[in-house]
């Protein structure tokens, strides 16, 4: 069961997306997660940390879920590779495709709400990579 004291862990955005993102953390599918350091900086939050525990929220905010960090790593957006992008557990065929669809969502929710933040992807783009287990 959810812990009151647990980061909350919110994915992607209300509706169809974060709908599908859940349901594979729950099915354990989706055993990582990837986000813009950016975002982070921005919000002034703090990364995960390894053994911290996160409530999983459905569309509605629901909780739904624990997961347990098992890894945080901070990668340049070139060395994402083909087991990250079938630890998201989005049905990525390879690391190219996984930065295909991250890049647009990036360019497409991100940046809409850090219009500041708005620079060029490339290569040496900060990535946080959480890697996690279901474990509640």
């Amino acid at each position: 069961m959810p812990d009151d004291e647990n980061r909350v862990l919110e994915f992607a955005f209300p509706g169809p997306i974060r709908d599908g993102l859940v349901a594979a953390v729950l099915s354990g599918e989706k055993t990582a997660t990837s986000s813009l350091l950016v975002e982070w900086e921005v919000e002034n939050e703090p990364l995960p940390t390894v053994g911290e525990r996160q409530t999983v929220v459905d569309s509605a905010g629901n909780p739904v879920g624990v997961i347990e960090i098992l890894a945080v790593d901070v990668i340049r957006l070139s060395d994402a590779d083909s087991a990250l992008a079938f630890d998201e557990g989005e049905g990525y065929a390879s690391a190219a495709e996984w930065r295909t669809a991250h890049e647009q969502f990036w360019r497409d929710e991100i940046f809409r709400r850090f219009p500041d933040q708005a620079t060029p992807l490339g290569d040496d783009t900060q990535v946080v990579v959480e890697r996690f287990r279901l474990v509640g």
